[in-house]
């Protein structure tokens, strides 16, 4: 069975984006009184997250930051441990 490795650019971009589309529709939905806990605890795990439109952008970046960061190195970690398992 023949593995292949990760982009770690594309997987870490993947996550960005969709973590700050949904960081979006959270605070979107937020601003209509819906899935108010999620937005409670949204603001409770993220420093720049808030309903209104700079919170909201700030949320963005945070959540999109974060996601990149731990799946780049998921992928690094993974791809290390392909070659390793190779050997």
């Amino acid at each position: 069975m023949s593995m292949k490795t990760l982009n770690a650019v594309a997987l870490g971009s993947a996550g960005a984006i969709t973590s700050a589309g949904g960081m979006l529709v959270l605070g979107l939905l937020g601003n209509f009184g819906l899935y108010t806990g999620a937005v409670t605890m949204m603001g409770q795990w993220h420093a720049s997250f808030s309903l209104s439109i700079g919170g909201i952008i700030g949320g963005m970046l945070e959540a999109a930051i974060i996601s990149f960061i731990i799946l780049y190195v998921f992928a690094l970690v993974y791809n290390w441990l392909l070659t390793k398992s190779k050997n």
